[in-house]
């Protein structure tokens, strides 16, 4: 009896049972009808033949009953699920299958195509993308590809750090301190008015200060936002697309290739040599194959590390095991950057200087009250023994530590790390605008410092955008209408060679439609050329055959191989495709335009050869064609794998293509040199191509001496370690190199102490991008894992964004400077004018407010209005920094110190013959000291615009932020001085007096144009004193 005769019977015989009416029956005897009914369908299944059970019971094989059209194959479950919007499939369910990778469920629910028709997705063409309601019902049920962040930090939380620095903490303790004992003494409406303004006082700089980390958090988590957008191959209504990687449904149809990101979980629809990179999600770093039959489970966060294929997606967004870590993982703002280190060091001792100031003024101030040395505004003794009230001897401690705390405050330079963080980021938001998105902060600041670039050729030099420009058969150049006299059986297998051993894709959604082709720039130059040139019809020839394995193509191999099977014949064939001359190296003969096969002796070899060097001297890329038919027995070895031949081939074609210089990439290599940077090109393409390309781009100048400047990368893998480390810096363009010999010479360059930045673009590409100081990955053309390895992404793939790149570094790196010798000049004037003025007269000339109120021109509108200037040509003219170079310049200390010293001589006579000079009363002098002293950092902040030209004012009717902040400072001087006179401690003072204390401040001009003329060396003058501190 057949299988099928069989099944019929016993299911006749079930559907009897089944149709028992139950209300004829009682309790008890449906109890006994249903356990008859069990037992008996058990016994029917069992007693099938043995013939027809599957032989093969393991559980990784995949054993299918075949269907006849009048049965269907059922699920049965134990608890039924609803279809959902129309979807026979929930998501639970999808989630278990991909996450315990349960082939035995995938293989009872009929296999991924019977998933994808669960789906309702076509598993060749996809979803409709133009159907809004089916997508809209599929993130209804599946959800959609985004992942839950930990909120981020709020306001509140940046005031409280702002809240927790100890010199705050301390200050608000004198200042709760001092407005209960004013109080006390002075009753509300007077005892409120000094440790009141001091508390408002540092109210207002935590609060500038929290607002500015505030607005620099949500700028990193924008940044972070776009830098997570990434761009996907979908196919959808049977043509490939880029997506967004937010966009991904469940039923998505996804490409995969070699360095791609998984972007969701999902099942191999079909593949080749796939295996992924898993390392992410199980910490193993092997690489896991992927296969239909055996393990068809893909999952989001990992990485393709060869070969491609095509995905079902089956969970998105939090229903994935990466969705479920994403969420837990906040992103961190924290990242402390070189250049931040070096001030956090800086600042350390800097505040160790100010602290013992402010400890000697402390003591020396203590000393001179409690010795009776003190007197009040009416002349009287502050202290007299047991005679003085506990209150006023507390009041007066409780001021002269806020007096000595302030010190601190004024000497500690906290205004550079928000410098720092200031420049960062305003320099992150302009180079998204300039084609750059920064990754790692780091890489900003040291970008200025690099010495050495080492760039890929295709797609950063050259435009990516190639064409066939030239096609040889045997020995004979072929113009396009000269192909209808090729051989139509060499035709046919240059066309099955193109159209099977190809990543890429033609699409033609109608006759009357324009032919769509998708893939590398290589993929899409050749396949245009085989369909407009050739006349190929790509999906007849694909039809045609089956594929039975593919070598797919990665950076180290530069070929790829597909062996497939003629449907028409049975014949098996092997297609290679790769760089000419390895091609050329596997054949042995060479088939004419007539279709002659003819011997390749040595001597026809090296004809070949010089027609490949010929190409390679126009700028054109060599691809060669070859081609055997093979027995089938011949393609497996001794352990059963699948190997393609790699010998004996006969070569079917070369094919040269062009790819253009990008414009402009001359002038950006030029500028870069003019910089002192020295540009090297690194590329997979062989020496003829890559110094005709060099020598166009200006990387290779005429009458340049080549010996050692141009050399292919197994002569410099040859070396020795002593000889690649003497001949690496002569190198200019290095050919048929690999990610290996890319990874090297970064090694070598950093030994000999350069700051080596470097582009990249492959998966292979990643050691070098982190190995560098400096990684550069192409967002076009770049794979994910390139990108992830980098530390700029160029987000146009465009040489002359990285030279804006290496001026935006410089530019980090000089508006840092600019603001450090700012700072440091008011630094130095604080502590000596205080110290000074507390040794000899017992008191300090600034008050706590007027200080906090320095402290917030410094520390934050200084930041802000020397943080954001933008990059100038002049930045180019210089040599780099380079790795060791001194953050504190003699020229800076040649600019600052003089400026110091005006500020500290002017304010020191105001403090001990202000009063006799000018005929004013002690407030007043207080009062002018402190507007003088304001009104120089506001001329000062002027000259630390340029730390090496005379004028100053160059370009300042473009700056409008830096004049915004000018006058901002000074109408709130006004105010400080005119109308808080008891908020400030001050006294307004008339036109006169105005006018002193501009034309005191004024002379930073003259002073700082003086200066300039002063030739200072480049060794650092402090570096023998300073050892220990990286300035």
């Amino acid at each position: 009896m057949s299988k099928a005769t069989s099944l019929h019977a016993k299911f006749g015989s079930i559907e009897l049972l089944l149709y028992v009416p139950s209300s004829s029956l009682g309790i008890s005897t449906r109890k006994w009808h249903s356990a008859f009914l069990t037992i008996y369908c058990s016994r029917a299944f069992l007693s099938l033949p043995p013939s027809s059970q599957p032989k093969d019971t393991k559980a990784t094989k995949a054993t299918f009953i075949s269907r006849t059209a009048s049965y269907s194959i059922v699920s049965v479950e134990s608890v039924s699920v609803p279809a959902i919007n129309g979807f026979k499939v929930d998501q639970k369910s999808l989630t278990k299958l991909v996450k315990e990778k349960n082939l035995n469920q995938l293989l009872e629910l009929g296999g991924v195509e019977e998933v994808a028709s669960a789906l309702k997705t076509d598993a060749v063409d996809g979803i409709n993308p133009d159907d809004a309601d089916d997508i809209a019902l599929r993130h209804e049920a599946y959800g959609s590809n985004t992942y839950k962040k930990p909120p981020t930090q709020g306001f509140l939380h940046f005031v409280w750090e702002a809240f927790k620095d100890l010199t705050i903490l301390i200050l608000l303790g004198c200042a709760a301190l001092s407005l209960g004992f004013g109080i006390k003494e002075h009753g509300l409406k007077e005892g409120w008015i000094d440790g009141g303004s001091i508390c408002l006082a540092v109210i207002l700089v935590i609060s500038v200060s929290a607002i500015s980390n505030y607005r620099q958090s949500r700028q990193f988590d924008k940044l972070s936002k776009v830098s997570n957008n990434l761009q996907i191959e979908a196919v959808r209504n049977g043509r490939r697309q880029l997506i967004s990687i937010f966009e991904i449904v469940v039923g998505d149809v996804i490409c995969l290739k070699i360095g791609d990101q998984v972007p969701a979980d999902g099942l191999l629809l079909e593949g080749h040599s796939l295996s992924v990179d898993e390392s992410s999600m199980t910490g193993e770093s092997d690489h896991v194959e992927i296969s239909v039959t055996e393990n068809p489970f893909l999952f989001s966060g990992t990485k393709i590390a060869d070969g491609y294929g095509r995905m079902l997606v089956t969970s998105v967004g939090m229903n994935t095991n990466w969705g479920e870590m994403m969420s837990q993982i906040s992103q961190d703002t924290g990242e402390k950057t070189p250049l931040q280190a070096r001030l956090d060091k800086l600042t350390s001792s800097i505040g160790k200087v100010g602290l013992a100031v402010a400890f000697f003024v402390l003591v020396v101030m203590l000393v001179r009250y409690f010795t009776g040395n003190t007197e009040d505004e009416n002349g009287n003794k502050e202290y007299n023994g047991s005679k003085t009230k506990s209150d006023d001897i507390i009041n007066a401690v409780i001021g002269i530590v806020a007096a000595a705390v302030t010190i601190v405050v004024v000497a500690i330079p906290e205004g550079l790390p928000l410098a720092v963080t200031l420049t960062l980021a305003y320099s992150m938001k302009r180079m998204m605008v300039d084609n750059a998105m920064v990754r790692k902060l780091s890489a900003c600041e040291t970008m200025g410092s690099a010495t050495t670039i080492c760039t890929d050729k295709t797609g950063t030099l050259t435009m990516n955008q190639m064409k066939v420009t030239k096609f040889w058969l045997g020995k004979e150049s072929l113009e396009e209408e000269a192909y209808s006299s090729i051989s139509p059986y060499v035709l046919n297998l240059i066309q099955e060679g193109v159209s099977l051993n190809t990543t890429g894709s033609v699409y033609r959604p109608s006759l009357d439609s324009e032919i769509e082709i998708s893939g590398s720039p290589t993929e899409k130059a050749i396949l245009s050329w085989a369909v407009h040139g050739s006349k190929m019809d790509m999906e007849k020839v694909v039809k045609s055959c089956s594929i039975l394995h593919v070598e797919a193509f990665n950076s180290k191999k530069k070929q790829s191989g597909v062996l497939v099977k003629r449907k028409a014949d049975n014949s098996i064939h092997v297609h290679w495709k790769g760089a000419a001359e390895m091609i050329l190296a596997m054949c042995k003969s060479y088939y004419n335009a007539t279709g002659v096969v003819k011997d390749m002796d040595e001597k026809e070899k090296r004809s070949f050869e010089h027609i490949i060097q010929g190409m390679a001297a126009s700028s054109l890329r060599c691809i060669a064609f070859a081609h055997k038919q093979v027995p089938a027995e011949e393609q497996i070895n001794a352990d059963q794998k699948v190997l393609l031949k790699e010998d004996g081939l006969t070569l079917l074609g070369l094919v040269g293509l062009k790819d253009p210089c990008r414009p402009g990439v001359r002038k950006a290599v030029e500028d870069c040199q003019y910089a002192g940077v020295n540009v090297k090109m690194i590329t997979g393409d062989n020496v003829f191509t890559a110094k005709a390309i060099a020598t166009e781009c200006g990387i290779l100048r005429p009458g340049q001496d080549m010996l050692g400047a141009v050399i292919e990368a197994v002569e410099f893998r040859n070396y020795t370690p002593e000889e690649r480390t003497e001949k690496v810096e002569k190198i200019s363009v290095m050919a048929r190199s690999s990610p290996f010999d890319k990874l090297l010479m970064v090694q070598c360059l950093k030994q000999k102490g350069h700051v080596v930045a470097v582009t990249g673009d492959s998966t292979d590409d990643a050691p070098a991008l982190k190995e560098a100081d400096i990684g550069l990955s192409m967002g076009i053309q770049g794979t994910e894992v390139a990108k992830e390895s980098s530390d700029i992404v160029i987000l146009d793939d465009n040489f002359a964004s990285v030279a804006t790149v290496l001026m935006w570094g410089r530019c980090v790196y000089n508006n840092i400077q600019k603001f450090i010798q700012f700072q440091l000049t008011v630094n130095v004037a604080a502590l000596v004018i205080n110290f000074v003025a507390a040794v000899s007269a017992g008191q300090v000339p600034l008050t706590e407010v007027q200080l906090l109120w320095v402290t917030l021109i410094m520390d934050t509108l200084g930041p802000l209005a020397l943080a954001t200037e933008k990059p100038t040509t002049e930045l180019m003219e210089k040599p780099p920094v380079g790795r060791t170079g001194p953050l504190i310049t003699n020229i800076m200390w040649r600019n600052l110190l003089p400026q110091a010293l005006h500020q500290i001589t002017v304010l020191l006579i105001l403090q001990f013959r202000g009063k006799a000079i000018f005929g004013v009363s002690d407030k007043e002098k207080g009062t002018m000291i402190f507007n003088t002293f304001v009104l120089c950092q506001v001329f000062n902040v002027f000259n630390a615009r340029k730390l090496e030209k005379k004028n100053v004012f160059e370009g300042i009717h473009t700056k409008k932020l830096f004049m915004g902040i000018i006058a901002v400072i000074i109408v709130l001087q006004v105010v400080m001085v005119e109308v808080l006179k008891k908020f400030a401690d001050t006294e307004r003072l008339n036109w006169g007096q105005w006018g002193v204390c501009i034309g005191i401040a004024v002379i930073s001009w003259p002073i700082g144009w003086l200066v300039k003329f002063i030739h200072v060396p480049e060794k650092p003058i402090f570096s023998y004193l300073l050892k220990n501190v990286d300035i």
